[in-house]
């Protein structure tokens, strides 16, 4: 079994800085995925971020050049610096392991940026 543990969320205004970090601990494969989804209401769960054991990155085009997605393998701990925040990033952000097939979630860090 992987628990994920996610810390770093919370309020901000337009144009500031949050990073959201994600421990994984468990059984976990060397070779996975890690990153982050967020869910707001009334929409669909969007992939903001993810990356690979060996460093490959991809990115929601609506967070390219602000977010930057970072991860410690000897930790187990995935990053999401978050730059140039708009309210429209108001959402809750899962952190998300996948190894093969199988997903592994996150409870959830709330995000809210104001105008």
């Amino acid at each position: 079994q992987v628990q994920l543990v996610e810390s770093g969320g919370g309020l901000v205004q337009a144009g500031g800085s949050l990073r959201l970090s994600c421990a994984a601990s468990g059984s976990i494969f060397s070779l996975n995925a890690m990153g982050w989804y967020r869910q707001a209401p009334g929409k669909q769960r969007e992939l903001v971020a993810g990356i690979t054991s060996g460093g490959s990155t991809d990115y929601s085009e609506s967070v390219k050049g602000r977010f930057t997605i970072s991860r410690d393998n000897a930790r187990d701990t995935v990053y999401l610096q978050m730059n140039s925040l708009k309210p429209e990033d108001t959402s809750v952000y899962l952190c998300f392991l996948r190894s093969g097939s199988r997903y592994y979630w996150g409870q959830g860090t709330q995000v809210t940026v104001s105008s």
